[in-house]
């Protein structure tokens, strides 16, 4: 059977409209669902500290696997503008990161950078990590997270994010996570004069460039210029470099 020039373009035309509607569809779906999270994970605010957000394990599992795709998208050398809200760890301290926002205003009004180290030592990474997730989904050009060396499956199996996944869903979500660790970007500089990272500088550090052509996903090696931005220390009683004894 033969078409038309003029039918053949009617039936691109109708493909096209088709899949524009399908594609605004599933980002209004996916912009749903990360509110509803959201507003699950903030019904919590006054209550008593330590009262648990039982989010559903597909819940959880697509924030990674969305918060993941962002994270590829976007440089793993953040470049941002002021004004932005700069925080340090959080450590599974749920109830600090609302008390935070309480104090610095709640995503949108406040654009923010993260430097790291989300889970591990308290008690609710699980609710930590999944708002900023879901922030990040939300609003993924004014909600910013870096990988802090607590982001890395070597360590969170030992100092509590991995139990926690265990005790309260089961190990497969916590590779999810990992996964997801593995894409976070590793630095921002802001405005052009603010060098942004979890840890500090290295001696295998020259240029910009190299931190933009670090591939990802990636682990976190035990040593060179990755292991440098996530563990280094300053040490006001050293010249130059020296051994962490981390």
């Amino acid at each position: 059977m033969f078409v038309s020039f003029s039918q053949f373009l009617n039936i691109v035309f109708k493909m096209f409209v088709f899949i524009i509607f399908y594609s605004c569809l599933l980002k209004f779906i996916l912009c749903a669902c990360t509110c509803r999270i959201i507003e699950q994970l903030l019904s919590v605010r006054n209550k008593r500290p330590g009262k648990h957000v039982n989010l559903t394990e597909t819940e959880i599992r697509n924030l990674c696997l969305k918060s993941r795709e962002i994270f590829i998208s976007q440089p793993i050398l953040l470049e941002l503008e002021a004004p932005i809200k700069i925080v340090g760890d959080i450590h599974g301290q749920y109830y600090d990161l609302l008390r935070l926002f309480e104090y610095g205003s709640f995503p949108p009004d406040a654009n923010y950078l993260f430097l790291g180290d989300y889970v591990d030592r308290g008690k609710q990474s699980l609710e930590t990590i999944c708002l900023l997730l879901a922030y990040k989904i939300k609003y993924p050009e004014n909600f910013f997270l870096l990988r802090g060396n607590h982001e890395c499956a070597s360590i969170n199996r030992i100092y509590g994010f991995y139990d926690e996944c265990k005790r309260r869903y089961n190990i497969k979500l916590w590779k999810t996570f990992t996964d997801c660790f593995n894409c976070l970007p590793l630095a921002a500089v802001i405005d052009e004069k603010i060098f942004c990272v979890h840890g500090g500088l290295s001696p295998e550090h020259h240029s910009m460039d190299q931190v933009r052509r670090i591939p990802r996903p990636t682990d976190v090696p035990d040593y060179g210029i990755i292991c440098d931005l996530l563990w280094s220390d300053p040490d006001k009683d050293i010249e130059g470099w020296g051994e962490n004894d981390r």
